[in-house]
């Protein structure tokens, strides 16, 4: 074969490679505009009451976490650490403790103690407009 034999037939398998993903390509195009799985809502107008109905959020799990205080250590002064070991943590007594959902600051409390059970009772949350003003940090 010769190198203008080598390069047609190259040629030829890159037309027919490229015409046939033109082909796959232009089959899901219309398959995805013929299946219309998610609705667009721009700008549509959602029917009244669905704006502020949030009951479909409701059941959705979230880390609630109580912090007492942290601390940082060495990784040679916890290698030492042994039962009975006391770790200082920057938390005063006293002080209330932070309240996270999914690790943001939500509200702070103090502990509370119920039927043998740890709580705690909020006693200032984080505003909406100042959890957002963290997020977008």
């Amino acid at each position: 074969m010769t190198d203008e034999n080598i390069d047609a037939n190259l040629e030829d398998d890159w037309g027919a490679a490229l015409s046939e993903q033109a082909q796959a390509d232009s089959i899901l195009k219309g398959e995805a505009a013929s299946a219309s799985v998610f609705k667009d809502l721009g700008g549509q107008q959602l029917e009244a009451g669905t704006a502020h109905d949030i009951n479909f959020i409701l059941d959705i799990p979230v880390q609630l976490t109580v912090e007492l205080g942290r601390t940082k250590i060495a990784i040679k002064n916890l290698l030492q650490l042994a039962q009975g070991s006391v770790v200082e943590l920057n938390g005063l007594a006293g002080e209330p403790m932070d309240v996270l959902i999914n690790g943001c600051l939500i509200a702070q409390g103090e502990v509370v103690v119920v039927n043998d059970k740890f709580g705690i009772r909020l006693t200032d949350i984080i505003s909406p407009a100042d959890r957002i003003k963290k997020l977008n940090r």
